[in-house]
């Protein structure tokens, strides 16, 4: 066997390897197909100092597999990228709920969590008939619902609505790192890191912070 082929007979077996991890992903999506459209949900945003949550609802066709998918915490940002399009393209129907800081403050990450949800779930453009969501069950919803633990790695659907929420949200806070640059929003998407919190301290908070998150950073008192 030549190297050419060798290495041609790699890359058909690592292929091999990826559908059949894609197929594992599809288990619950079999498991409940008799409901009708299977709908993932999942959220990003919750543990930010600064921006909104953002949560996706995605329905796939049922015979949809798509090579790659995982939790998009796994992923890279290319590779994010990549998937948002071709699950846009491939879904039946995708919903964006977007809930602000100054909510989120209001009613707390928890609530807002769940409202972000209800709002992803209700612009979808086709009714879902049962929901596989990533580890919650969200309040004030009929349609049945399956919270699975670590869902965005178990399930095709919730990793879609994973990469949808993310690569959303990031596009955002990467739109508002243009208006607030000293924060460095592009690179922490709003998260702690020791550079955004040194900003923080060093500037004071801008309107994008979450007022119940910060005040222990800032040494302020309930």
């Amino acid at each position: 066997m030549t190297k050419k082929e060798e290495a041609l007979l790699k890359r058909e077996k690592k292929l091999e390897a990826e559908r059949a991890r894609v197929e594992a992903l599809m288990f619950y999506e079999k498991k409940y197909a008799g409901y009708g459209n299977i709908c993932g949900i999942d959220e990003v945003g919750r543990g930010p100092l600064a921006g909104p949550v953002v949560a996706g609802a995605v329905i796939l066709p049922p015979d949809a597999r798509i090579l790659y998918i995982n939790d998009s915490k796994k992923l890279s940002p290319k590779r994010r990228e990549e998937l948002y399009d071709e699950i846009t393209e491939k879904a039946l129907a995708v919903g964006i709920g977007i809930v602000s800081w100054e909510r989120i403050d209001e009613i707390n990450i928890l609530q807002a969590t769940y409202e972000a949800m209800r709002q992803a779930i209700a612009k979808l453009t086709v009714q879902p008939d049962c929901l596989l969501n990533d580890a919650v069950t969200i309040p004030e919803v009929l349609i049945p619902q399956v919270p699975i633990i670590k869902g965005d790695a178990k399930s095709q659907s919730i990793a879609a609505a994973s990469i949808i929420a993310k690569v959303y949200r990031d596009r955002m806070m990467e739109k508002y790192s243009e208006l607030y640059p000293e924060y460095e929003f592009a690179s922490n998407k709003g998260y702690g890191t020791a550079a955004h919190i040194a900003a923080l301290k060093k500037y004071g908070p801008c309107p994008l912070h979450r007022k119940t998150f910060i005040g222990g950073i800032l040494g302020e008192r309930d």
